[in-house]
């Protein structure tokens, strides 16, 4: 994952959705929303449930740079009811970015549990869990898909969180302070001339650039305010991003952007790696940085309004010039969640990002705040940068006709043309915030004599102006000039002012020093002195202690056997002490060197500070540091960027300026100070403005250029015509060209005559200057072609040193040619230089002259140097070609091979018409050729395919070169070897014998089961996904695995069958043909395009002579040289069957991120579509389908297989394909024409399908192979080349004992047999990737499927085997209710104030939210008892063998047709409170719900669990269960119980025993005996009355009663006493 260059790369990420658990939030409808950069997705909506199944699969495409790509987050968020109208609610999100998932095993996560929080509530804590795959896929990426594991062991959220290794599970919450303080240096961002009206018209003179900060972490922004017309704006501002720690984004973008009415553009990118300011170690620190400056780099400074090179600004590639610095300083407070300030304090954390007006009361606190640490950046100090040009050569011809000059600056300081206007003097001095008092004391201090020496000191940053001359060039293009420096080399000096922040990068170079010695020591074992003390300095150093402790372990456990392990140990130390030894804090920015010409920027290099910085200890000093280094100036603009626009020989030094007098120690001895004219003669330590050397050597270069191999195709034939050019100081040469060649072999001498070095001899001699040889394609027209270019150093030979071994002559050495960043080839060469004496070149060693007067006044390599030859043989198999593409529009007629190797060859018949028959008629030919001994000077063989047209004229189609010989070098068969196994095959046998025994009592029953298993139950038991067997066996109550079934378990490779046996290429190889010149990018994948047809064939080389024993064996044919036993070329015809099972992760090709796949076979011109079976909306569709095509092998040969996805309207669009060589598979030894399954048996599912019986095959091959057998023994033994194999005893046929089964045997370990055995294609189903032409290199999804062939000239084929999916399995769950007990109690009585609950339970199977039913209510249950005696019946369709329920409907009003869905068999029970006035729905009140997995759920029990049981198992179970829900402090409690019965029935047996839904007919279940509270007031007012009055307060009603009673008498009295009275009275 090293960031590259800019350029963008194709991506895809791919994330499948499969569930979510344990979602906080009642009566939830969930979405998932998978959301990267500003793409997003979304799923379906599940509702009412916290447990979602989706098992979604999402793609998304990418084309951007790596950088870009592994900054991008990825954020899956769960919403709660979202639709069109509304966005719904947040329940909780997961961020990580890109790169973190790349840097993963495989780059993918599997099966992992991400967590979900809410960053607006980080009180609240986990939120849920979605369980899910995440897989990164660049171009080329292979992702290995780990075979599904039982789902049982997935369940353990713990164990399987989406976390990086070593990232704890508990993230805690912590807020992330970056604080920005200032800036300095930026660049005008604006053009001058606007500048200028303003000036005239207001007359005010203002810096032109508005900036301000933004940062960029984890997917959140924050910007500071804008500080107007400011080169030196100052913020003193802070960004807060609330974010869980450790966070799973590594990267923390900070950029200067210049704020425009039109559009911002950055000014500057720097990018915080948070791994580099953290430590996870004991004594490790939180993320922690400065304050500190942070230089960014980018385009050049002037202003265009265009700039081509926006994207160096934006931090993409390296920036090819100083833009700014940047003050800030990162800390992060891991927050204590539980203490209430935190709440209090949410707006702040909202606020991301603090502008102008929300700070404006918070300025003069962070005045305060955040001018203290400003004194932290360390104290400012004067630098001294000094370098000297000893060489200026390679100058690119087209600047070489004007003037050149270098400039070198450090930030802005040097830079004369566009750095920016100074500000006034008093203020130049002023740097970094100090105040003038501190300034002013700061120069005081400096001693008076030094005041007084550096008083009048200008830096000088360029060198004089001075035209190119052409070099000493022997060369046909004059390509290249020089500058004649000569003796006088002219100097640059620069003083700068900085804050001393050096010993940050001592540090870092003494740990690469550290890590350069590490590389040598363990690897090649050589011993260093200084490395234990570089060891004790950098222990002392607090960075990372413990590595010293690790390293001397590792040192200490290097045994024999664990050098592998220990030496990748010590690579990933290496790369650990390689990531520390980066300084992010770095305070002085990188040198940059420039050519000018014409007053414009031509060409830069650009040197790292910490490079050439000085140290008074050497383990600190920068490893280029006072030494002379070849720098290469490049373009940094446009795609150019592998041309060189010169070479310089650069002398650097920089440091404090008060250590200066050491700056030129470096240097090559021998030379005079020039100073400048005008200084005067008191300043004696004013440096050089040039040195001029009069000590010089003069040397012999012998440039022993010998061959190149593997080099780019740079013309459109697919070839080059190669030429190579040397450049040693100002000379340069060529070799002479070589037409239509990647493999030159020029064996030529090139001698460099009088090579002027400067300096003394000893220097010369320990670190001589660097030799450049660059290769060229000659054009015919134009100039020519640049090809690559390596570097190398000779070996030097002093005068006085003797010339002979060890050191000369100098071995030939390959040396890497590049081109850019990519490989072009290699050059096989060995370079001396000799220094010529007094005697002159009479003293050197004698050159032999020109051997081959056709080549002219050429020079061969010389014989002590060229290699050792020895006489070699070449064989050469023709066997055809394939697929050769047009040539200029018009068909390959009758092609040849012509093969070359060292300028000998053999070229093969003609082929008379390539249509029919493009194989050859004559089989072998050699030739033989004189070859190096040494394997690894081995030239590359040539193959070159030309078409043979009329009269006479021949076309190149294609060509290849095989770069190494090896592995077809013939290695004679060692008879005496052979392979003992037989003792522990035969302890293996009896041990499965006494198994059998022992379970001999369950032997009858076995045979009946044969009838439940098929193909599919093979396939399902081989990847062990589903422990399918175990379900078959305990529905049957068996305790072990059926021994057939054993046998049976077939091979499934998750990737393709070639990968396994070596691309079937053990005695056929394939060759490709290339064509066109080869494409600029470092991928491989364009070569592709350029393939025009293979060469199928093979080589065999060996040493002359041969030994006879081989050439004397029985039935030797001279003809066919090594390649005996080769079957004959002719046509045959060949039945293909491919079968095809399943796809797994099509890419969606569809709006609505599905499929709608469909197979299509094509072999030659047959072709085979499987439209009208298209499976709709699938991305992982089941086809079972097996094809029957017939070919004529070799021009029908090529399989191919794709998947499209079928469109109603328009054509169908390529999903993926997938091409399989069936022809080398046909003919390949390990027998892949059909597979040899592990048992033989006549009929049932696990039928042997191949035309041959075993014992047929194993004749044909110990005939084929020589080898004596088969012989079968009694007691089922059988013989086969002195090796005896024991039979199965336990398999029986109605013969008894059968030959097939020992046969099979024998098979089956074919490759312990010596000699000839291997191992023979098992049954097996291979998985393919499917790749579209349009994204070539990127998986498409995958194709499981195998291909069987039989020849037409044998007996014909059973039928094929029936892989059909399989039908899901018609099932009625019947599921009573009977009653429920402790259910809470929600309600409050109107009239009493009791507790009750208006109970029903709700029920539904999983993905069947819309067939949920419901009991009828038990009405105010005060107990929490409710009876219902209620019956729901729920219909389904169920695969066994997957254990999941399969699901069709249509998704939407418009769906053309169903989409099936596979979910697990879960019933979901909600006991609800039902309310009067509510909806019908009920929805808003609490739930409280029991999820039963059909497969696994706990046995019903009132009081504990019990273990789990399976409802396919156990058809009938009844019992109670607890309902559960979360309480407020998010933990799970018991709501409720619920007694219910559950019932499974086949489809079949539901027919014959129906039941009614509720309480209906037929089977009627009887009402329940309820209490009369249940009753609704308005059903039975008296009873309701009754009950809740009298009930409650009969005494009171009673005594009331008697009250009014007794008043009434009491009345009636009053009433009547008055009438009664005058009766009496009155005596009526």
């Amino acid at each position: 994952m090293e960031p590259s260059s800019g350029r963008p790369v194709d991506y895809q990420i791919s994330i499948t959705v499969i569930e979510a658990r344990q979602l906080i939030g009642l009566n939830m409808d969930p979405v998932v929303c998978v959301e990267i950069g500003d793409e997003k997705k979304y799923t379906s909506m599940k509702e009412s449930t916290n447990c979602p199944y989706y098992n979604e699969y999402f793609v998304f495409d990418f084309h951007v740079p790596p950088d870009v790509m592994f900054d991008k987050i990825i954020k899956l968020s769960v919403i709660h009811s979202k639709n069109l109208l509304r966005s719904g609610t947040l329940v909780g999100t997961f961020k990580m970015d890109v790169g973190t998932v790349y840097s993963q095993p495989e780059h993918q996560f599997y099966h992992k549990w991400a967590i979900l929080s809410d960053p607006d509530d980080i009180t609240a804590g986990c939120k849920g869990y979605i369980k899910c795959d995440i897989a990164v896929v660049g171009k080329g990426d292979n992702i290995k898909t780990p075979h599904k594991a039982n789902e049982t062991d997935e369940d353990d959220i713990e164990g399987n969180l989406l976390l990086p290794e070593g990232i704890p599970a508990e993230r805690q919450w912590a807020r992330f302070y970056v604080k920005i303080y200032r800036a300095e240096g930026l660049p005008k961002m604006n053009t001058s001339i606007m500048a200028n009206v303003k000036k005239a018209f207001i007359g005010e003179n203002r810096d032109l650039v508005d900036p301000y900060v933004q940062v960029q972490f984890a997917g959140q922004k924050g910007k500071t305010s804008v500080q107007k017309s400011s080169y030196e704006p100052i913020w003193n501002e802070q960004v807060i991003f609330t974010e869980l720690f450790p966070p799973l984004c590594k990267r923390m973008k900070v950029q200067i952007r210049d704020s425009d009415k039109v559009n911002d553009v950055a000014i500057g990118t720097h990018f915080i790696d948070l791994r580099k300011i953290s430590n996870d170690g004991d004594k490790g620190f939180l993320p922690t940085m400065g304050p500190a400056w942070a230089n960014m780099y980018g385009s050049t400074r002037q202003y265009t309004l265009m700039d081509e090179h926006q994207d160096l600004n934006e931090g993409l590639g390296e920036g090819v010039s100083f833009r700014a610095r940047l003050l800030l300083s990162i800390a992060v407070e891991i927050l204590d969640t539980t203490s209430p300030e935190i709440l209090s304090s949410t707006e702040v954390q909202e606020s991301v990002s603090r502008s102008n007006k929300s700070t404006q009361g918070l300025y003069s606190l962070f005045w305060v705040v955040l001018k203290a640490p400003i004194r932290a950046t360390g104290k400012i100090d004067e630098f001294f940068l000094f370098g000297s040009f000893l060489e200026a050569t390679m100058i690119d011809r087209k600047i070489g006709d004007k003037a050149i000059s270098f400039e070198i600056t450090i930030g802005n300081y040097g830079n004369q043309i566009d750095g920016v206007s100074k500000p006034s003097s008093a203020k130049k001095k002023k740097k970094d915030g100090e105040s003038e008092e501190e300034e002013n004391e700061l120069i005081q201090n400096s001693s008076e004599d030094e005041a007084d020496e550096d008083g009048d000191l200008v830096s000088v940053s360029s060198t004089p102006l001075m035209k190119p001359t052409e070099g000493i060039l022997f060369v046909p293009h004059r390509n290249y000039f020089h500058l004649p420096y000569f003796e006088k080399k002219p100097c640059v000096y620069i003083k700068s002012w900085w804050q001393d922040q050096r010993r940050r990068l001592y540090n870092s170079n003494m740990m690469d020093k550290i890590a350069d010695k590490l590389s040598i020591l363990y690897v090649c074992k050589v011993q260093c002195p200084s490395v234990t003390m570089l060891h004790h300095r950098l222990s002392s150093l607090l960075l990372q202690d413990s590595m010293g402790q690790q390293s001397k372990q590792i040192r200490t456990q290097v045994k024999k056997n664990t050098v592998r392990d220990k030496l990748k140990l010590v690579q990933n130390f290496l790369q650990k002490l390689r990531f520390l030894a980066d300084e992010p804090q770095h305070s002085i920015p990188d040198v940059f060197i420039w050519m000018m010409s014409n007053n414009k920027r031509v060409a830069y290099a650009r040197i790292p500070s910490k490079d050439i910085l000085y140290s008074i200890v050497d383990e600190e000093t920068g490893k280029d540091c006072g030494k002379v280094k070849a720098v290469f100036l490049k373009k940094g603009f446009g795609p150019a960027g592998w041309t060189v626009q010169a070479k310089l020989e650069l002398y650097l030094w920089l440091g404090l300026n008060k250590q200066r007098k050491d700056f030129l120690n470096g240097l090559p001895c021998g030379f005079e100070e020039i100073k400048a004219a005008k200084m005067g003669p008191g300043l004696q330590s004013v440096p050089p403005v040039s040195l001029v050397y009069n000590m010089k050597q003069v040397f012999q270069l012998r440039a022993h250029m010998y061959q190149a191999r593997s080099l780019f195709a740079a013309d459109s034939s697919g070839l080059s015509d190669p030429f190579a050019r040397v450049f040693f100081s100002t000379h340069s040469q060529v070799t002479e060209v070589l037409s239509e060649t990647l493999c030159p072999t020029w064996d030529q001498l090139l001698v460099f005559d009088d090579v002027e070095l400067f300096g003394e001899a000893s220097e010369l001699r320990d670190d001589p200057p660097i030799i450049v040889v660059e290769i060229y394609d000659q054009d015919t027209v134009g100039k020519a072609e640049f090809i690559g270019r390596t570097f190398a150093k000779p070996t030097i030979k002093m005068c006085d040193e003797y010339y002979g071994p060890p050191r000369f002559p100098p071995q030939l050495e390959y040396y890497q040619v590049y081109r850019g960043n990519s490989t072009a080839g290699e050059l096989l060469a060995a370079f001396e230089l000799l220094q010529i004496g007094q005697g002159g070149r009479a003293d050197l060693p004698p050159l032999e002259g020109p051997t081959d007067s056709e080549r002219g006044p050429i020079l061969p390599v010389p014989l002590g140097i060229r290699p050792v030859l020895s006489r070699y043989r070449i064989e050469v198999l023709f066997w055809g070609l394939r697929d050769l593409k047009r040539i200029n529009l018009a068909q390959v007629d009758r092609p040849r091979v012509d093969i070359e190797c060292a300028g000998r060859g053999v070229q093969s018949v003609l082929i008379q018409n390539y249509k029919k028959n493009p194989n050859f008629s004559t089989l072998v030919k050699w030739f033989e050729v004189d070859l190096p001994e040494n394997e690894l000077l081995h030239p590359p063989l040539n193959i070159r395919v030309v078409d043979c047209r009329a009269f006479g004229r021949y076309i190149l189609v294609g060509s290849h070169a095989v770069s190494s010989l090896r592995r077809f070098i013939y290695t004679t068969p060692d008879k005496t070897s052979n392979n003992w196994a037989t003792t522990e095959e035969e302890s293996d046998k009896e041990k499965r014998k006494k198994k059998k025994k022992k379970k001999g009592g369950v032997e009858e029953e076995e045979e009946t089961d044969e009838r439940v298993l098929d193909w599919w139950s093979k396939y399902f038991a081989s990847i062990e996904t589903l422990k399918e067997v175990c379900v078959f066996y305990s529905m049957y109550s068996y305790t072990f695995i059926h021994p057939l079934f054993r046998f049976a378990l077939r091979l499934v490779y998750n990737k393709e069958l070639e990968s396994e046996y070596g691309n079937f290429e053990d005695w056929l190889h394939t060759f490709n043909l290339y064509r066109g010149k080869a494409g600029d990018d470092d991928e491989q994948a364009l070569d592709d395009d350029r393939i025009v047809g293979r060469f199928k064939g093979s080589l065999c080389m060996y040493k002359l002579p041969l030994s006879e024993e081989i050439t004397r064996e029985a039935g030797f044919d001279p003809n066919m040289g090594m390649f005996q036993n080769i079957p004959h070329n002719d046509p045959i015809n060949v039945l293909v069957r491919v079968y095809v099972v399943r796809a797994t992760d099509l890419h969606p090709a569809d709006i609505n991120g599905k499929a709608d796949p469909y197979v299509v076979i094509k072999l030659g011109k047959s072709e085979v579509k499987d439209k009208e079976n298209y499976i709709s909306k699938q991305l992982n569709p089941v086809f079972g389908k097996s094809f029957d095509i017939e070919a004529t092998f070799p021009m029908e040969s090529m399989l191919t297989v794709s998947v499209y996805d079928w469109d109603l309207v328009g054509t169908d669009d390529l999903i993926g394909e997938t091409k399989i060589d069936l022809e080398n598979r046909f003919y390949s030894k390990y027998r892949a024409t059909c597979g040899i399954s592990s048992n033989y048996s006549v009929h049932g599912y696990n039928v042997w399908r191949d035309p041959m019986k075993p014992s047929q095959i194993l004749m044909k091959l110990c005939k084929e192979g020589k080898i004596d057998g088969p012989h079968y023994g009694p007691g089922g033994k059988v013989k086969v080349a002195n090796r005896i194999f024991l039979g199965p005893t336990e398999i029986e046929d109605e013969n008894g004992m059968t030959e097939e089964h020992l046969a099979l045997k024998v098979l089956n370990h074919w490759e312990e047999i010596p000699r000839v055995g291997c191992k023979l294609v098992p049954e097996h189903v291979e998985t393919r990737p499917l790749l579209n032409p349009d994204k070539p290199g990127i998986e498409q999804g995958r194709i499981e499927m195998w291909v069987d062939m039989f020849p037409m000239d044998m007996p014909a084929p059973g039928p094929a085997i029936d892989v059909s999916p399989r039908k899901p399995k018609r099932y009625e769950l019947r599921v009573i209710i009977w009653n429920t007990d402790e259910v809470i109690l929600e309600d409050d009585d109107y009239f009493t104030g009791e507790k009750s609950s208006d109970i029903f339970v709700r029920g539904w199977l999983k993905g069947q939210q819309e067939d949920k039913q419901d009991t009828d209510v038990h009405y105010h249950s005060l107990t929490g008892e409710g009876n219902f005696n209620w019956r729901f019946v729920f219909p389904f369709d169920y695969l066994m063998a997957e254990e999941k329920i399969v699901i069709s409907k249509k998704e939407s009003m418009f769906s053309w047709d169903e989409t099936e869905y596979k979910i697990p068999p879960r019933l979901t029970l909600q006991v609800w409170d039902a309310d009067h006035f509510s909806a019908d729905d009920f929805l808003g009140e609490d739930r409280w719900e029991q999820l039963l997995d059909l497969n696994r759920f706990p046995r019903g029990a009132k009081t504990q669990e019990l273990p789990t049981i399976s409802i396919f198992k156990q058809k009938r179970v009844k019992g109670w269960w607890p309902f559960v829900a979360r309480d407020e402090n998010d933990e799970m409690e018991l709501t409720g119980k619920v007694e219910a019965e559950l019932h499974l029935v086949t489809a079949e047996e539901a027919e014959k025993s129906p039941v009614g839904l509720g309480r209906n007919e037929p089977d009627p279940l009887e009402k329940p005996n309820r209490p009369d509270t249940s009753l609704m007031w308005f059903l039975g007012p008296l009873k309701s009355l009754r009950y809740f009055i009298w009930h409650n307060y009969r005494w009171l009603i009673l005594k009331v009663l008697g009250l009014i009673l007794l008043l009434l008498m009491l009345g009636l009295f009053l009433y009547s006493i008055p009438g009664y009275l005058v009766k009496k009275i009155l005596g009526a």
